[in-house]
């Protein structure tokens, strides 16, 4: 059966403070919904559907670009759960296959959770539901479990002792035939304290309608819903530490493992060496036997098999190192591509260049590529030795093998 994550992405997050929408906060280096979105892809959905509302264009804008395949809907008035899922109704008119709903600011469910809740609607369930056993569950809505179905769903404040004395708690996901959950949703009322529609009245519904009702339990940790800065500290920390373990048992080489910085895309080969305090922006790959050494900032780079990176070294986007390049301590490279053995051992800056193989840039080279409207290019051939202290004023070609005295201005 197909499926469609309805992701709910309206909310304001007023205890961040801030005027960034709560969902586009970044967790390593990418928003918060594009790790939400991205937690439902093991079940590969069919359609994306994300409600939007408290800065919805700053919302839709973002997602063109994390998640270009997600429709949106917008949620003009927080109306609750249940009013939030119903937006997306009429984006999946007669999509016929199982809805899941998602929150925008949970980024861990992991894809081995969401193939159990798949697997127990393919066996028979209705409505399934994601609980877990919290440490602290006071604050959570209580899944009470009556003949292995889920018969309720309690808010602590409205709980009983005996339901408080629960630890099986709600997580908010849920998966259900798209037609029957919208269908529920349809009479579920706001006659509450809150004047809402909550999602979790459905529940209830089902089990009037003679549906069954399962829960599938996931981690703690999965569960983390992040809606202050703290909450998002700690799963910066929660994703590192699950980043750095896998880098590890990948063979990845790390000095330091705590000090080093993981983007959510950082792609490291099997015994590549990684020292301490490297930080990995988006979009970087870095080849098996390359070396990292400390401090060094690379982002949107590609480095080959055999180089080696500072320390102190930075790494722009564009920036592709063959193999056995060297670029050495307090070296800039950006959109410039540096063919095998090309060396760039110190102090200089690199842009919009071709760099040929084994090529020799002295100290204190600098490619002069902006003219204060537009950029330019430089050209520098296999072999060319650079003096130090060079500076290239492009557009400009230097053949191979070719020489620059120290202290040149090439124009």
């Amino acid at each position: 059966m197909s499926t469609a994550l309805i992701v709910l992405a309206a909310g304001q997050g007023t205890r961040m403070n801030s005027d960034l929408p709560k969902v586009l906060h970044p967790l390593a280096g990418a928003p918060l919904v594009a790790h939400a979105i991205r937690s439902g892809a093991g079940l590969e959905p069919a359609r994306i559907v994300v409600v939007t509302g408290h800065g919805g264009d700053q919302v839709e804008a973002a997602l063109k670009t994390w998640a270009p395949e997600a429709e949106t809907t917008r949620q003009s008035e927080q109306l609750g759960t249940g009013h939030a899922v119903l937006q997306a109704k009429e984006a999946l008119t007669g999509f016929e296959g199982d809805a899941v709903v998602l929150y925008g600011d949970s980024p861990f469910i992991g894809e081995g959770t969401f193939a159990s809740m798949a697997e127990a609607r393919a066996n028979g369930a209705d409505l399934v539901v994601l609980g877990f056993r919290p440490k602290d569950p006071a604050r959570y809505g209580r899944l009470i479990v009556e003949d292995s179905q889920l018969a309720r769903i309690v808010e602590f404040k409205d709980a009983n002792d005996a339901e408080r004395a629960v630890d099986l708690c709600n997580s908010g996901v849920m998966m259900m035939r798209a037609g029957a959950m919208f269908e529920h949703l349809g009479q579920v009322n706001n006659d509450n304290a809150a004047g809402e529609y909550y999602l979790t009245d459905i529940v209830a519904l089902a089990r009037a309608a003679g549906q069954t009702v399962r829960v599938v339990e996931g981690s703690e940790a999965e569960m983390q819903g992040i809606d202050t800065r703290v909450a998002l500290a700690r799963a910066e920390a929660q994703f590192q530490a699950a980043a750095r373990a896998q880098a590890l048992e990948d063979g990845v080489g790390l000095v330091s493992p705590e000090t080093v910085i993981f983007s959510h895309d950082t792609v490291l080969g099997r015994d590549a060496i990684i020292e301490q305090n490297v930080v990995f922006g988006p979009g970087v790959t870095v080849e098996s036997g390359a070396h990292i050494r400390a401090f060094s900032h690379i982002e949107g780079a590609h480095v080959s098999s055999g180089a080696i990176v500072g320390p102190f070294a930075r790494l722009r986007p564009g920036a592709e190192l063959g193999g056995d390049v060297r670029v050495g301590n307090f070296v800039e490279i950006k959109n410039a591509t540096l063919d095998e053995g090309a060396k760039v051992n110190h102090l200089s800056y690199v842009g919009d260049a071709h760099v040929g193989a084994a090529a020799n840039l002295g100290a204190g080279t600098v490619t002069c590529n902006y003219d204060g409207v537009m950029k330019h290019h430089t050209h520098i051939g296999a072999g060319a030795f650079i003096g130090s202290s060079t500076m290239l004023v492009a557009p400009i070609s230097v053949g191979d093998d070719a020489m620059t005295a120290s202290g040149s201005v090439i124009t």
